[in-house]
């Protein structure tokens, strides 16, 4: 690595002679030769300090193990791609590898890639004074969330994270059953008209990420938007970004820096969609009122950055997780059943069709659906991270201070060193009697440790009650994708995991007791 480093710095050495001679030649001043020597100097001595950072990251990762690259100084830049092949891609890695490999994006970015629990939980479980959101991923989405709760670190992000946590109290979220509730059942009726009309074949994730957008609406907001029954140009733009952000990370190295990017055509296409998001929210920044120890709440822009974030994390994930449960259900008949079953019996009697608060301790088997779901399908693939220290991890390895680690949900739930079957749906895995058997961090849809998914209990309410009340009120098969001709489903990992063409089912409408 080293030599290389000394070949390269000779090169810029002959280019420096040849460049001199070429401005000799051709008569330019003194001044324009000291100009442009000057700035290739300043570029040789950037790119030699790039060479030598990257040939020391080479050898501090050795000891973990390193798929085939492209070449020592491009490394893997260009094998990580967000669709159904990516996916299985990183089963490959698994499979070959264990529990983890080190990843290189050209000299640029260094990560080690993380699929087995044991290597997952000390990096997860590390103090978050120590622990920091990495440039790679969430730098990209700072424009549009800000310096939130998901990105900052230190103190900022430990001041943020106590004002917000009391927001998802279980008192809190008792208020939210009503909503969740309401904002189904507009969904259902809508649904019921489409049926009328003829059109059973639907594709859930323009219904879903309405119906979820809606309910954040109403219970953090306490703002009805009528999104369900109109046009929503704020959930287009929230497309249009991730799609962006996907392809600003995967499609060119050199976009990852903003003076480049912001030039390009992605660049102003990004502009556009985030002044849709950001006029969107900025009516709605009462986020929170709460305040610190020294009476200090949130300022305007703490409480923009912080709507941003919920608006976005609060119904993109919970629509994804929603989307992926039904389409399971209704690829297994009988689970459908089975559920269902459970949720008539519990509102057996009852004057009308809605979960109660009470009433989500008594669906333990729709629960274990809802759990294997996300499992197999978490809405988030991955999360990253890096270390202000040296994080030490089994089989005497060690990830040097300022390494990305990607932590791969994706990895982790699939890995047949962890899971048996892994991709196949199984609700019996989280079936109560087993848990003791279940290896800790296993499961790991909402992240874990002090950096986890602050929403997941609020994530988890409405799973539950929208899925309940789907199965009460419909029967799902597997619908066809217009586009594909067919029910085949191709993953498509976005910010949030997607389907190409949509995710499309076949509805029955129930006649079930009102």
């Amino acid at each position: 690595g080293l030599l290389d480093a000394n070949f390269s710095l000779l090169m810029m050495t002959l280019l420096h002679t040849v460049l001199a001679l070429v401005l000799s030649w051709t008569g330019l001043s003194s001044v324009l030769y000291i100009f442009s020597t000057g700035l290739f100097t300043v570029v040789a001595l950037w790119t030699a300090r790039l060479l030598l950072r990257h040939a020391w990251y080479t050898h501090k990762l050795s000891c973990f193990s390193k798929p085939q690259t492209r070449s020592w100084l491009l490394g893997h830049l260009g094998k990580m791609q967000s669709t159904e092949e990516g996916l299985q891609r990183v089963d490959d890695l698994v499979q070959t590898y264990k529990h983890s490999c080190c990843w290189f994006l050209g000299p640029f970015y260094h990560l080690v890639r993380l699929f087995h629990p044991d290597y997952v939980k000390p990096l997860l479980m590390a103090p978050a004074s120590i622990t920091v959101k990495d440039e790679l991923i969430y730098h990209n989405l700072q424009p549009w969330l800000g310096n939130s709760v998901l990105i900052s670190n230190g103190e900022v992000w430990s001041r943020k994270r106590r004002l917000l946590t009391p927001a998802f109290h279980f008192d809190i979220l008792k208020s939210y059953i009503a909503v969740f509730n309401s904002s189904a059942k507009t969904m259902h009726d809508k649904w019921c008209r489409l049926v009328a009309e003829g059109k059973t074949n639907l594709e859930m994730f323009d219904h879903v990420t309405l119906m979820t957008l809606d309910s954040l609406l109403k219970c953090a907001f306490s703002y009805d938007s009528n999104c369900q029954q109109s046009s929503s140009e704020y959930v287009s733009a929230i497309v249009e970004l991730s799609d962006l952000i996907i392809e600003r990370r995967e499609k060119n190295i050199l976009h990852h820096w903003d003076w480049i990017y912001w030039k390009t055509r992605q660049g102003e296409r990004f502009k556009q969609a985030l002044n849709t998001v950001h006029s969107s929210v900025t009516q709605l920044q009462d986020v929170c009122v709460l305040k610190d120890e020294d009476g200090q709440g949130l300022t305007d822009e703490e409480m923009q950055a912080e709507a941003n974030t919920f608006m976005f994390a609060g119904h993109d994930t919970t629509a994804s997780a929603i989307c992926w449960t039904l389409y399971n259900l209704a690829r297994h008949e009988h689970y459908q059943e089975k559920c269902r079953q459970e949720v008539m019996d519990l509102i057996e009697g009852r004057d009308g069709q809605e979960i109660q608060w009470e009433d989500l301790s008594n669906l333990p088997f729709t629960t274990m659906c809802i759990k294997e779901s996300l499992r197999l399908h978490s809405p988030v693939q991955a999360v990253t991270r890096s270390y202000t220290q040296d994080m030490v991890l089994p089989g005497n390895r060690t990830v040097p201070a300022g390494t990305i680690c990607l932590v791969s949900i994706y990895g982790t739930h699939h890995n047949p060193t962890v899971w048996t079957n892994p991709h196949e749906y199984d609700p019996q895995r989280f079936d109560p009697s087993n848990k003791k058997s279940q290896t800790s961090h296993a499961f790991i849809p909402f992240s874990s440790g002090p950096r986890n998914c602050i929403g997941q209990k609020f994530a988890m309410v409405e799973l539950r009650v929208v899925v309940a009340l789907t199965l009460l009120r419909f029967r799902l098969t597997p619908g066809v994708n217009p586009e594909l001709g067919s029910s085949r489903v191709r993953r498509l990992p976005q910010l949030v995991l997607r389907a190409e063409g949509g995710l499309w089912l076949q509805l029955e409408p129930l006649n079930t007791p009102t």
